[in-house]
């Protein structure tokens, strides 16, 4: 079965850099470093290497925890983090400097997989969350490279179409020297796909630490929100701001200011247009725009502030999950004491949208009106809100620890890395 996907990736490969132009149209990172995708990676000197695929945003920021546990226990190695997207790799700039190496992962072809290892020779192989790769992964394995699966999680609808290629699946899956599952049902359903004997070690986002400027971040935009109630509509995906705006807006909270903070930079100037095109007055965070009285919405068109976001805004709804989507991380949130709103779609990460509800720290709405009424009820019930921001840093505080577990699992490879 490998062999046939194989094949198809061969016929999809000229789309794939055409895909690449598309995406450059709005985007122009995605034409940078394409040769990097072929397997031209950086060529690293022989010393300890510490490969970690992080796909993008949300990968990238849920590695901090562990990078710097393998920074602390392998000081003499290099740290390569892979990324698919120009936001991962971005991201990773901001978050982690010039301390790592970066490039992207190669296509998933004999070629430039061997390219990739030629010039990398990493000695350890971790890929975050669930990124199954059949001639990486084999590659891996015929060149003796441990390669494990950490911060994993299987939604029963990945894990059915899995299902549908177990061929190929199966012996991917099979042989990985470990996998750290976010949850004993991640656990299940990665081993039903013959993962063998997966560990639950928990979620990683949980010990993910704020930036030291975020509270002086979250100042700045609280002066800047000049004491009005903050409603954030934070990484919001396509065709949910139109959702909000339509139910929000005219909300009887006098004082409402409605920030939306998108959750993809490039649909940044998409959003701006939205509001433009219904007369919507708008302080825009990129331009310094100040917010005045008559100000409705202020557009967070900024990168890496999310927490701050957070820590300013008196109650959050976080967005991918008003529309079957699969929603987004609501750990951050619930780490900076906001509390939380969510839609009905949470697969993405539904044991911690379960966990945090609880908890009492999050509150899930059927559709847009109810979660209108959810913000003008806690607007008028600060005693409420307060109950849930004291639920949602408890919430955080019993689920850290995800990084010792999966550094524990990775212990007996670290010792022997050369």
């Amino acid at each position: 079965m490998r062999a046939l996907y194989t094949a198809l990736w061969r016929l999809a490969l000229p789309f794939m850099f055409l895909y690449l132009h598309w995406r450059g149209r709005k985007q122009p990172e995605y034409r940078h470093h394409w040769r990097e995708r072929l397997g031209w990676a950086p060529l690293l000197p022989r010393e300890p290497v510490i490969w970690l695929h992080t796909v993008s945003v949300g990968e990238t920021r849920a590695a901090a925890p562990l990078v710097r546990a393998l920074r602390k226990r392998r000081p003499d190695a290099t740290i390569l983090l892979s990324h698919v997207t120009p936001t991962g790799r971005a991201t990773a700039l901001e978050v982690y400097g010039d301390g790592i190496r970066q490039t992207y992962l190669p296509y998933d072809l004999p070629g430039p997989v061997r390219r990739f290892l030629d010039r990398s020779h990493p000695g350890l192989a971790i890929f975050m969350e669930t990124e199954v790769w059949p001639n990486l992964y084999a590659e891996l394995g015929r060149r003796g490279i441990p390669a494990y699966l950490v911060n994993a999680r299987l939604s029963e609808r990945s894990a059915r179409g899995y299902g549908r290629i177990a061929g190929l699946i199966r012996p991917a899956l099979a042989g990985l020297a470990g996998i750290a599952a976010q949850t004993g049902a991640d656990a299940d359903r990665l081993a039903s796909l013959g993962a063998g004997a997966p560990l639950v070690t928990g979620n990683l986002k949980f010990d993910v630490a704020a930036s030291p400027d975020t509270f002086e971040r979250a100042e700045d935009l609280r002066r800047r929100f000049a004491g009005r109630f903050v409603f954030l509509a934070a990484s919001t995906r396509e065709g949910e701001e139109a959702l909000i705006l339509d139910t929000c807006l005219g909300l009887a909270i006098p004082d409402l200011l409605l920030v939306i903070v998108p959750r993809h930079p490039q649909r940044f100037d998409e959003v701006a247009a939205l509001l433009e095109s219904r007369g919507v007055d708008y302080a825009r965070r990129s331009l310094g725009h100040p917010v005045t009285r008559d100000t409705e919405v202020f557009l967070g068109d900024s990168m890496g502030e999310m927490a701050a976001y957070y820590a300013a805004a008196e109650v959050a709804f976080v967005g991918g999950s008003l529309l079957p989507l699969g929603g987004q991380n609501l750990i951050e949130a619930a780490d900076m004491g906001c509390p939380v709103l969510i839609g009905p779609h949470t697969w993405n990460f539904l044991d911690a949208a379960e966990r945090a509800i609880e908890h009492g720290a999050a509150l899930r709405m059927a559709d847009a009106e109810d979660l209108a009424h959810a913000v003008k009820h806690l607007h008028q019930h600060p005693e409420l809100r307060h109950a849930m921001a004291e639920a949602g840093l408890a919430f955080s505080r019993a689920h850290k620890g995800a990084t010792e577990r999966v550094m524990a699992m990775l212990e007996a490879d670290l010792a022997k890395l050369r």
